[in-house]
């Protein structure tokens, strides 16, 4: 058996995910990543996505929004805002938030303090979105 290393996740509400896994692969602030056991130790930023996990022949994908990522050699502890597994998601609520989302891009200045806000939504529907119907992001 391969070797493996504990993924937790956890958002201000709940620790929605803690278990063996023998990779990861999360959204980071400079793209994609991926963590095996054994990892080099880093701290980075996470943005809203999907973060996919396997051990065996189990895999699974979960819908998280901003925050960070801890990798040590033997843990990954994903510390988000929000953190959904697809049972939890209703697909008809995530593309109306994707709507109003992009509907609330629409009417402002890129630059305006809303437009943050309203980008980080819109990712994170697209992750609900994406872990439901499981396509990639």
């Amino acid at each position: 058996m391969a070797e493996t290393f504990l993924l937790e996740i956890v958002t201000p509400y709940r620790r929605l995910f803690s278990k063996e896994v023998e990779e990861m692969s999360a959204p980071g602030a400079l793209g994609e990543f991926g963590v095996l056991a054994g990892h080099t130790p880093l701290v980075t930023i996470l943005t809203a996505g999907v973060l996919a996990y396997k051990k065996g022949a189990e895999s699974g994908r979960i819908a998280i929004g901003k925050g960070y990522a801890e990798v040590t050699h033997t843990r990954t502890t994903i510390l988000v805002d929000n953190a959904e597994a697809d049972t939890e998601i209703d697909i008809q609520t995530a593309r109306d938030a994707l709507q109003k989302a992009e509907d609330m891009m629409r009417g402002l200045d890129p630059d305006a303090p809303d437009y943050k806000a309203a980008q980080e939504a819109f990712e994170l529907a697209e992750a609900r979105i994406a872990v439901k119907e499981k396509q990639g992001k």
